[in-house]
């Protein structure tokens, strides 16, 4: 849910916890991705006060893992949809089926590759007030173009209600 700012003593709005705004993704997360190019991206922040009460991984299987049952199946019907090869649901190598490719207690990223030219990566990173959720996504031809085009907007959705959930 989306909590009101208030005001802090200097007369600025501050920011309330379990807010989630879209906003640039910092140069540094994106050179964790260990795509060929990046196509698309975007960033998420959720002002949560408790980025520091889990680990970045552990950020991750809440927000994907901890969502409800339906959505679960639905983001991955949603995946598969798209061409991406997911790995198990529930394992220690993979979040949601995703793989993991890089965690520190900072920052998680995991990849899926498609077989429809559509590959993708979420990075999670967490920070004392907030955590951040990104995505990036390499799209090779014509058809994973098109796949991506059709979903942008509802993927944004998506991300923005998965933070909320969490």
């Amino acid at each position: 849910m989306t909590i009101g700012a208030g005001r802090n003593p200097g007369g600025r709005p501050a920011e309330a916890p379990g807010r989630v705004r879209q906003t640039v993704l910092p140069a540094d997360l994106r050179e964790l991705s260990t795509l060929a190019r990046i196509d698309y991206e975007d960033a998420f922040l959720v002002d949560s006060g408790l980025g520091q009460d889990r680990t970045a991984e552990q950020w991750a299987r809440e927000v994907l893992e901890g969502a409800p049952v339906s959505t679960r199946r639905a983001l991955r019907r949603g995946w598969s949809g798209l061409g991406l090869r997911l790995g198990p649901a529930q394992s220690d190598r993979h979040v949601l089926g995703w793989e993991i490719r890089r965690s520190d207690p900072d920052a998680v990223l995991l990849g899926a590759r498609g077989r429809l030219g559509l590959s993708g990566e979420l990075i999670f990173q967490r920070s004392p007030r907030a955590l951040l959720y990104a995505t990036v996504v390499q799209l090779d031809n014509r058809v994973a173009r098109g796949l991506w085009t059709a979903i942008e907007s509802r993927h944004r959705q998506v991300v923005q209600g998965l933070l909320e959930g969490a």
